[in-house]
């Protein structure tokens, strides 16, 4: 039996988050022009749908448009067979009412009696979970809106089961805002076209893996993309990293890549519009710039962003250089150690445990300068080659993490571990210790690659690559290139202010070229570059090393 919003009421009281964030109105009419919902086009004809209606911003809009169009194509169409035309949803009953109470005021502006038009609007918006209604799939010619925001942490377990039982695509830590592009797509007629603006971590991130396996394994098509992390797109300040995304129902064509910058505006939003719906390779316009690509991506993995040149680019790459991470170089990337509890096992005091038990851990501030500067951690290991030792063999260890048992057994890992409470999250790998590796910081304006010399074993705030074939500073050079740094660009999620994000699953999209086709001269620039960290001195050697004369722009 499907569960309906109504069977959560007792755990959703209606003080609970939402994740209701409101739409500036030209925001609104830029992406009602890119999905075509427009006066010119016979609306009376369609069935648009907004899922999740708040304030009202888009439906509002939707309902002048839709008056406006009937006037213009059928001005004699009984105002009753605008029933089907708009169909809306929210949880809110207080938003349904104020939804209502806007579309009866639209109607009645156009002419509309007020009797039809209160029938009207009440048969449009209605009170209910859009996740978790039936809905009758590919009914929708549009399906329009700002879904809410919503983490997982927020929800109560059987609603999020519930949600997730609907909406398979939202797996691992994915945002409810996952749930509405699935349930919004399935309804797609034909040609149909769904118009969100909303957070674009999911072309990015791992929990937006099913949703974009759904789009590329169709019959979806990604139309257009606007990122617009740095505009005011919402009436309230809110770090949302917002983008719009246009997808339809139906075969991958051209597709259009914009970013927005802080300016753009209404002006802007106009001048998009019109020549999104042109044949323009490219755009620079008030406050964005834009290319037409010939096609999407066909895979589920990471999204790339670039211009046209830089996808080819990045195509090429993958097609003639060899992965960062690979089995040949013995090249691996990863995290290094999360405990769940750091306070406990992360200490500058050597002496709480025996000598043996105790790990020189890197951790972030050893690699700020650029050369690697032990700050004295180090990591309380409960480890040993053969796995989690017996802590009564270790008494100096044993009295010092039974001193902070109840912070350790705290630890959802601890629930899970029964007499195994003092173990880390993350098993230590004992020949890790032996390496020198490259570290990285994850959040950075640039990358950032230090060697670490063998003997340290790395915290969970630092990514880090160790190889056997390469000479870890001719590696760091490239690393430190900007021929590298661009490809993690675009394939990285970008914190506010283009932060970029240097997680192991965006370097391992990395290509380098094959150690083996690189002069020996050009491995020692690239050396020289790491050390001295001169990042124009690496670019340079990085080009010449991939065999090309520049970057693409």
């Amino acid at each position: 039996m499907r569960l309906s919003a109504s069977d959560f009421t007792p755990v959703r009281p209606p003080s609970a988050n939402f994740g209701a964030v409101f739409t500036r109105r030209w925001v609104v009419e830029l992406i009602l022009d890119l999905c075509g919902y427009e006066v010119e086009n016979d609306l009376t004809r369609l069935c648009a749908v907004e899922p999740a209606v708040g304030s009202g911003a888009f439906f509002a809009v939707m309902v002048e448009r839709l008056t406006e169009s009937r006037q213009k194509h059928a001005p004699d169409l009984d105002w009753q067979d605008l029933a089907g035309c708009l169909q809306g949803w929210d949880l809110q009953i207080d938003q349904v009412h104020n939804c209502r109470e806007a579309a009866v005021e639209a109607l009645v502006k156009a002419g509309c009696p007020a009797a039809s038009a209160w029938e009207l609007a009440s048969g449009w918006v209605r009170s209910g979970d859009f996740l978790l209604a039936e809905h009758n799939a590919q009914t929708a010619d549009l399906v329009v809106g700002n879904p809410p925001y919503i983490r997982i942490e927020d929800l109560d377990a059987r609603l999020l089961a519930a949600y997730r039982s609907a909406c398979p695509t939202m797996g691992g830590r994915a945002d409810v805002y996952i749930g509405f592009f699935e349930r919004g797509l399935d309804l797609l007629k034909p040609g149909g076209k769904l118009g969100f603006i909303c957070a674009d971590r999911w072309m990015r991130n791992q929990y937006g893996r099913r949703l974009r396996e759904k789009i590329v394994s169709g019959p979806f098509a990604m139309d257009a993309s606007l990122v617009m992390h740095d505009t005011q797109v919402f009436l309230d300040e809110v770090s949302a990293y917002p983008a719009i995304a246009v997808l339809r129902r139906g075969a991958q064509g051209p597709a259009v890549l914009g970013d927005a910058v802080q300016s753009f505006g209404a002006d802007g939003a106009a001048e998009f519009a019109d020549w999104a719906h042109g044949t323009g390779e490219s755009l620079r316009g008030v406050g964005v710039t834009a290319s037409r690509i010939p096609a999407w991506h066909s895979t589920s993995e990471s999204w790339p962003e670039g211009s046209p040149a830089v996808l080819a680019w990045l195509e090429y790459l993958a097609e003639h250089c060899a992965p960062l991470q690979d089995e040949r170089t013995g090249t691996r990337i990863s995290i290094g150690v999360a405990t769940g509890a750091d306070a406990v096992f992360v200490t500058k005091d050597p002496d709480v445990a025996e000598k043996e038990r105790m790990l020189p851990l890197s951790m972030v501030t050893d690699t700020k300068s650029g050369s690697f500067a032990w700050s004295g951690h180090y990591l309380v290991n409960p480890w040993d080659e053969e796995g989690l030792v017996d802590i009564a063999r270790w008494p100096r260890m044993s009295r010092y993490l039974t001193n902070h048992a109840a912070t350790l057994l705290g630890r959802s890992i601890a629930r899970r571990s029964g007499p195994n409470w003092y173990r880390t999250i993350d098993r230590v790998s004992m020949g890790l210790i032996e390496q020198p590796m490259l570290l990285l910081q994850d959040m950075k304006a640039y990358i950032h690659p230090v060697l670490a010399p063998a003997g340290f074993y790395p915290h969970h705030n630092l990514y880090y690559l160790v190889s056997e074939e390469w000479d870890l500073e001719a590696l760091g050079g490239l690393l430190l290139s900007e021929a590298v740094e661009r490809q993690v660009s675009a394939y990285c999620v970008k914190m506010r202010g283009k932060t970029m994000r240097f997680q192991a699953q965006y370097l391992r999209r990395v290509r380098v070229p094959e150690l083996a086709s690189i002069p020996e001269d050009v491995l020692t620039e690239l050396k020289a570059a790491f050390r001295e960290r001169d990042r124009v001195r690496a670019s340079t050697a990085a080009l010449k090393a991939y065999g090309m004369r520049a970057l693409p722009e």
